[in-house]
């Protein structure tokens, strides 16, 4: 199954890094977060990586050593695991939704993909993920976690999605881990470059009872400021779980 990163966002909750450097190029354990993401899914055999691109893409570009040109596969390894990547362009001020769609070409009518952001680190069972999404057979799956509340807040009767909203003052029990499955269709409520994924499209998806949930217990992380960096750094080191 295919995997859409999104990885174009200019991370201005962390400019003491994002100043040099796209978020997903900040490193963990001396290794950017992004190849971290990527060896999470090629653990469950998912090989086929399509990296959407825009604030300072150059960095990105000039990482990956047999990198061509854009929308062109190269072939890479990660960890002695060979993958396919392809880096793709969508503009430096495209929102989370409006970059999700300009990755609509690499994806066939029919088939199920994956997309998650750059910026997230976890222990998701990816198999699990993707079996659950095929049992319900709705449009979306989405990861539900428990953190602190920060992120888009989830609201759930068993694992239906009741409503979806993006970062609230007060959170209830789970939240946006990012790590999504989705069907084809749900391109079709992404309207443009402006659109911001975790309103319009997810609130939508939520109204037409075809959004669910799949309740991650386990380990996760966003990267989303320098507090939050170096508390991946200090778990990193301590070996508490492998980023890689």
């Amino acid at each position: 199954m295919k995997v859409i990163i999104l990885a174009g966002g200019m991370g201005t909750r962390l400019p003491e890094y994002t100043e040099v450097m796209p978020k997903p190029m900040v490193r963990i354990g001396g290794i950017p977060i992004l190849i971290h993401i990527m060896n999470l899914y090629l653990r469950y055999g998912h090989k086929n990586f399509y990296v959407a691109l825009g604030y300072k893409s150059e960095i990105v570009k000039k990482y990956f050593k047999n990198f061509q040109k854009y929308d062109q596969s190269f072939k890479y390894k990660i960890k002695g695991k060979s993958c396919l990547i392809t880096l793709s362009y969508t503009g430096k001020k495209t929102l989370t939704g409006g970059r999700l769609k300009k990755m609509k070409k690499f994806v066939n009518k029919n088939e199920n993909f994956m997309f998650t952001y750059g910026d997230g680190i976890s222990s998701v069972n990816i198999s699990q993920l993707v079996k659950f999404h095929k049992k319900h057979n709705k449009m979306v799956t989405v990861t539900a976690v428990r953190p602190p509340a920060r992120f888009g807040e989830i609201s759930l009767k068993k694992n239906k999605v009741m409503f979806f909203k993006e970062k609230p003052q007060v959170s209830q029990s789970w939240i946006n881990g990012g790590f999504f499955v989705s069907k084809y269709d749900f391109f079709k409520l992404i309207k443009g470059n402006a659109t911001i994924l975790e309103k319009q499209p997810l609130e939508s998806v939520t109204q037409k009872k075809q959004l669910y949930a799949f309740k991650h217990k386990g380990f996760w992380k966003c990267m989303d400021t320098k507090r939050d960096k170096d508390v991946l750094e200090s778990i990193y080191k301590r070996n508490k779980f492998k980023l890689s």
